[in-house]
């Protein structure tokens, strides 16, 4: 079960297998306000969870009677969202009778790409992988989000999938933030992340058209920041700072087109920058990663797709990234993360508690 914060989802998973994934989504309830609206997106959970659990069980073929166990995303999140699927986990296991387990959503996102359909068939299965996960471990990880971005290390320690380091995050906005505000300063509505890439991937759009800045934040730093590329992208479109409204330049389809793609731009190269240099840092530290793992809602931008790839291939790094579906917020990351850390011995009480995230 996952309701962390605008997505009501649960799935049934077996053997990294993904029997169904049902997802509800509330894009058109927060549409009129820019953004996700906490109070509203709690009450929908309590409206959705129950219809969802059912037609997961529904796609699954199966009854709750064959129900194993019960994961459920607790931490982090919006922390009304995140008490609706918590008490609904706790619920179900208690009457079933099976066992609880609480996952980091965050984490989740990582485990997201190695999911499989019914007939087995998902990631490359080719890569070497490690003897007791379905990956080559050790993992740089990279989770990219509407609230995270940041850079792992997976398996670095004991070479396990759970063995999870962070080795940097973003101190200020998450890119899909930035991507939702970039969005707004456009015009193009929420959710803003898919309309900028559409935007910036049109015919003519020239990415070089605005000299906005790619985030550094010093030699060796592994951390992120987007307020600055926000707010160049806000005075680009406005011609500068402070502009009166009355002398704005007149927003094109062709300027905006060039924002977007300029914007697209300055935002990923941030990201494959901080990769290069986590590899680096890992290497000093003696460790060779040998797979770039990577998930989270903005890992369906096409443009941040072709950069992984390419950053992976000429690192030697084996890829291995979400469908598009299992991308944005699902509970069958959840599931399949859930299953590894009952394997190795982990279970909650019914006293599991929701996280939200300025408590992690």
């Amino acid at each position: 079960i996952e309701s962390s914060c605008d997505e009501t989802a649960a799935a049934v998973v077996e053997d990294r297998r993904v029997l169904s994934s049902a997802v509800a989504s509330q894009h058109d309830l927060h549409a009129e306000y820019g953004g996700v609206v906490p109070e509203i997106a709690s009450r929908a959970h309590v409206e959705h969870l129950t219809p969802v659990v059912r037609a997961a069980l529904r796609e699954a073929g199966v009854t709750l009677a064959e129900i194993g166990a019960v994961a459920v995303g607790h931490r982090p999140g919006l922390i009304g969202c995140l008490l609706v699927g918590v008490a609904a986990a706790k619920a179900l296991a208690w009457s079933l009778g099976v066992p609880l387990v609480g996952v980091d959503h965050v984490h989740a996102h990582l485990y997201a790409g190695l999911l499989t359909n019914r007939d087995g068939q998902g990631r490359d299965d080719r890569e070497e992988s490690h003897a007791d996960s379905p990956v080559a471990l050790p993992a740089l990880g990279l989770v990219v989000s509407g609230g995270h971005t940041s850079i792992y290390v997976v398996g670095g320690r004991d070479g396990s999938l759970l063995d999870i380091e962070r080795l940097g995050a973003t101190i200020d906005d998450a890119m899909g933030e930035a991507y939702d505000k970039a969005a707004a300063i456009l015009g193009l509505g929420f959710p803003g992340g898919p309309r900028v890439d559409a935007l910036a991937c049109e015919a003519g759009a020239d990415e070089r058209a605005f000299d906005l800045p790619i985030s550094r934040l010093g030699p060796g730093s592994l951390d992120f920041s987007y307020s600055g590329l926000k707010t160049a992208l806000l005075y680009a479109a406005h011609g500068g700072p402070a502009v009166p409204e009355a002398e704005r330049p007149v927003l094109t389809d062709q300027r905006r087109r060039d924002l977007a793609a300029s914007f697209q731009r300055a935002a990923v190269a941030a990201i494959t920058l901080k990769l290069g240099r986590a590899v680096e840092h890992l290497r000093e530290r003696g460790v060779d990663v040998r797979t770039l793992l990577a998930g989270g809602g903005v890992t369906a931008n096409s443009r941040l797709r072709t950069e992984l790839a390419t950053f992976a291939a000429g690192h030697g790094l084996g890829l291995v990234i979400p469908p598009m579906a299992l991308c944005v917020d699902n509970a069958a990351m959840i599931a399949g993360l859930g299953s590894v850390m009952l394997d190795a011995g982990h279970r909650d009480g019914l006293d599991l508690a929701a996280v939200p995230t300025t408590a992690c």
